[in-house]
């Protein structure tokens, strides 16, 4: 049975081919009721769409991708550029999303790929699928990121990897970090080690499995305690970035405004725990002294910002680096079963919790 092509797509959903094209390459030139009876009809045929039909149907392009969401901070960036200034570390305005894109670049390099990256939502999650599933011949997509039933279709053709977050599709190769069971032990270690009981935790988005993850983790440290904890983080940033740190900490020491401070806040992630040292030391709040700080995730200005933060470190480039693995390897046998990882992470002590 052949593949389905563009024309397919137009006469199911009743418009023109151009209509087709400017709904993957332009989406919003085109009217909301439109472009969905065209992706509709696209699902519905299993229609992928190719910028190299040629490549698509050989698996010959020599790219591999890897969909993205575009997590950029300017305001961490540009502290890491402030602290690398002092330190010399080239390497200090990596995120999260930056360090796995080079461990699949490395990794891509050593096989003889080259990496696609579409680190954007602009226009929709459709038409990131678009930027890369025509052009690549498997792509590496975060959790989340795209629709499932996108992934689906684009998976019958496609070699794809999921990244972080529990396994949405159980035919697919999947690999996670084991998040729960870092932030479990970093909580741990605040209570047991350093005696504290009063704890916050502020949490990412709800779609964010991996944010989730580390607050289950978190609460299930409280409860081993006899610590109270309740169902939902204390506060949720709207995006995890170094200004919502800032943001939440200041909602959060307002909201005790007459009651006594959280002896600990903890953070989803490494960017809003940096945010959140920013607003202490502008508010005059000693860190680890009135308050301890932990983040997630070992990006490298938690190690060179003051206090330096404790955090749970993950391995990201070993994670864009497995990725890639199990893409040649499912490109190589496409009838192998599916794999799911677990990478381990590792409580790293610092200064912001009164080690160091």
């Amino acid at each position: 049975m052949s593949a389905p092509t563009v024309y397919d797509v137009a006469e199911r959903s009743g418009v023109s081919i151009a209509t087709v094209s400017r709904v993957y390459r332009n989406p919003d030139s085109v009217r909301a009721e439109t472009r969905g009876r065209v992706l509709e009809a696209a699902r519905a045929l299993g229609y992928v769409p190719s910028g190299n039909a040629r490549g698509l149907a050989s698996r010959t392009t020599g790219v591999l991708g890897l969909c993205f969401p575009d997590y950029a901070d300017p305001d961490a960036e540009t502290d890491a550029q402030a602290e690398a200034d002092g330190e010399a570390d080239d390497s200090a305005a990596m995120l999260y999303s930056d360090q796995i894109i080079r461990g699949m670049e490395r990794a891509a390099r050593r096989h003889g790929y080259a990496l696609l990256i579409a680190a954007s939502l602009v226009g929709g999650p459709e038409s990131l699928v678009a930027k890369v599933a025509g052009r690549v011949d498997g792509f590496a997509v975060l959790a989340k990121t795209v629709p499932t039933e996108d992934l689906e279709v684009i998976s019958l053709r496609l070699p794809i990897v999921m990244l972080a977050g529990p396994r949405e599709i159980d035919h697919l190769d999947h690999i996670e970090v084991a998040n729960s069971d870092g932030e479990r032990e970093l909580a741990r270690h605040l209570i047991r080690d350093h005696g504290l009981r009063r704890l916050a935790f502020v949490g990412g988005e709800k779609e964010s499995p991996d944010a989730q993850a580390r607050f289950r983790g978190y609460q299930e440290a409280c409860r081993e305690a006899g610590l109270p904890v309740a169902d939902e983080p204390d506060l949720r940033a709207e995006m995890m970035t170094q200004a919502e740190g800032e943001r939440t900490t200041d909602a959060l020491l307002d909201r005790a405004a007459g009651r006594e401070w959280p002896q600990a806040i903890l953070f989803a992630n490494d960017q809003m725990a940096i945010g959140a040292l920013h607003a202490l030391e502008r508010r005059g709040v000693r860190v680890p002294d009135d308050i301890a700080v932990t983040g997630f995730d070992g990006i490298p200005l938690s190690r060179i910002v003051r206090p330096s933060l404790t955090t749970v470190r993950q391995p990201m480039r070993r994670l864009g680096e497995e990725a890639v693995e199990l893409l040649i390897r499912r490109l190589s046998d496409p009838a192998r079963p599916p794999v799911s990882l677990m990478l381990p992470v590792s409580v790293t002590h610092r200064s912001s919790c009164g080690c160091g």
